[in-house]
């Protein structure tokens, strides 16, 4: 029997001295920031019932939480998300308490962490949450509370991003769509995924809705999105959600925090409970936000207690990551290819931008070379979105294949138009796969995709995975079917299958760090416009 008693389970870790000065560190700083602005020290159970956790506006998962049962059978989970049992906590523990109520917390959080990711299940956080309060002054104490909590931390650079739930909750309303589509168009705006975003809309019709949602993931800067904003929709509560923002941008700016502050008109968060402000932190030295937060007015009437709330949570472990595993934003922008012949259709698209390719075409073994003022870095496709998460790569050109089969963490913002094919079913020729009542089976390279393609259709399929040539699974018996890319289908002829039906399009798409489009905007959207424009010729 195999033992496991050396290893650490996957997504922990051991740390160790420095790590551990760090650690503690960051977090006796944050506790002593949030004793100053009286604040009160909680601690809630790192097991809790997933009943806590159960609502629609979590935005995590079932499959994302480590669950467990006591010991009368009933379901618990490790503590995904702080916010929600310290809800629970006041609406239960401190329902007396004379509000508002400044609470503060420094414990760890656990969520799955995407496999071979190198991405922590375990996260240490320290936050707050003012309770009772939905005030303009206490929106100001809170984004004010946590640019400092970044200040105290040693970062060589950060912004804060700061948006309004309120937009998307005003035009979501008004739109008759589904929840899946609601939850989809959520997603894509999100992760800036304009090709998807637009094909959703292209499918919901032309409405003021749909152009205003359309327009707003792009409007992320300095005041002057506010302006633009304004002229899209003419709902007073949109318009109310509009001035309001910006009347808390002039008040921040006031405060000496113009340089810390960005805008991002497009920001959403899938934790529903957002109602109103909403922030995100970036550093130099993450490829993800460190910190997160803003208003939740609805939350606590799911624990019976109706009651205005708004906090933040830092994330420690990444923040001491940012402490030493700097990502230089005074190097050359760095974009990830993928090599073979996508490498070549964008090196076409990188000549007609007027970009110096020659070192590019002639790189022998190098890995890193040179294009103008840019760096590109040559590697298979699914490196290129794991360099592009972790924010060693600025910005990645990658298949939609690679995307949907391994991607989570970024901004996907164009789709070039080249190296187009699609996923589909195929199966032997003359063969019925849909009909019979036998357990279908299927081979593919994309486990993912498959599945969730026969999820989608309500069919119990055993998906088995391929590396090679997937053709051979069902000439040798191992599978009635395959799912895989096809482009001319010459090959599916050649080995006597055909194609039963198309599952969903795929080309180029151009993915961006979402930290990097924050800290280097400027140069990113110089080089995104300048590639957008060449895709069109």
């Amino acid at each position: 029997m195999k033992r496991y008693s050396k290893i650490t389970p996957q997504g922990s870790r051991d740390y160790l001295f420095e790590e551990c000065d760090d650690r503690r560190r960051v977090e006796h700083e944050l506790s002593v920031l949030f004793k100053e602005n009286n604040y009160r020290k909680v601690i809630t159970p790192a097991i809790e019932y997933f009943d806590v956790f159960k609502s629609d506006n979590v935005g995590i998962e079932s499959e994302m939480m480590f669950k467990m049962s006591d010991s009368k059978g009933r379901t618990t989970v490790l503590r995904p998300d702080n916010t929600m049992p310290i809800a629970r906590m006041v609406a239960t523990r401190l329902h007396d308490e004379e509000l508002p109520v400044r609470l503060y917390y420094s414990q760890p959080v656990f969520v799955r962490a995407k496999d071979l990711a190198g991405r922590p299940s375990e996260i240490a956080q320290s936050g707050v949450e003012l309770i009772g309060d939905g005030s303009f002054d206490a929106d100001i104490e809170i984004v004010k509370m946590a640019v400092e909590s970044l200040k105290k931390s040693n970062l060589n650079s950060f912004k804060l991003e700061l948006g309004n739930a309120a937009f998307f909750n005003v035009v979501l309303g008004k739109m008759n769509i589904s929840p899946n589509d609601r939850a989809d168009v959520v997603n894509y705006i999100e992760s800036k995924n304009y090709a998807a975003l637009g094909d959703l809309l292209d499918k919901i019709g032309d409405t003021a809705e749909t152009r205003v949602i359309r327009r707003l993931p792009r409007l992320f800067g300095d005041a002057s999105v506010i302006d633009e904003a304004k002229k899209l929709y003419s709902d007073s509560a949109f318009q109310q959600a509009l001035l309001y923002l910006q009347t808390v941008y002039n008040r921040l700016c006031d405060e000496g925090l113009k340089d810390y502050i960005i805008l991002d008109l497009g920001l959403v968060n899938r934790s529903n409970y957002y109602t109103g402000i909403i922030f995100h932190g970036y550093a130099e030295g993450s490829g993800i936000s460190v910190l997160s937060g803003g208003r939740y007015d609805n939350l606590l009437g799911e624990f019976g207690m109706p009651a205005p709330a708004i906090g933040f949570a830092v994330e420690v472990t990444a923040l001491c990551e940012a402490m030493h595993e700097v990502i230089n934003v005074e190097r050359p922008i760095r974009i990830a290819l993928t090599k073979g012949r996508l490498e070549r259709k964008t090196v076409e698209l990188f000549k007609t931008m007027g970009l110096d390719t020659k070192e590019l075409e002639n790189k022998g073994r190098r890995l890193i070379l040179p294009v103008d003022k840019y760096e590109t870095v040559l590697s298979k496709a699914p490196d290129v979105i794991t360099y592009v998460e972790h924010g060693v790569c600025d910005i990645g050109i990658v298949g939609k294949d690679t995307i949907v089969e391994h991607g989570s963490s970024f901004y996907e913002v164009i789709d070039l138009n080249i190296g187009k094919c699609k996923f589909a079913l195929a199966c032997p020729k003359g063969t019925d796969f849909f009909s019979g009542y036998k357990r279908k089976t299927v081979a593919s390279k994309y486990p993912k995709v498959a599945k969730e393609f026969f999820e989608s259709k309500g069919m119990d399929v055993e998906v088995i995975k391929i590396e090679g040539s997937v053709e051979l699974a069902p000439l040798l018996g191992l599978a009635d079917g395959i799912i895989d890319i096809v482009e001319t289908g010459s090959t599916l002829k050649e080995n006597g299958l055909e194609v039963v039906e198309d599952i969903f399009p795929i080309s180029a798409r151009v993915i961006v760090n979402m930290a990097s489009m924050k800290l280097r905007k400027a140069e990113i959207e110089e080089f995104l416009n300048d590639l957008e424009l060449a895709s069109r010729v």
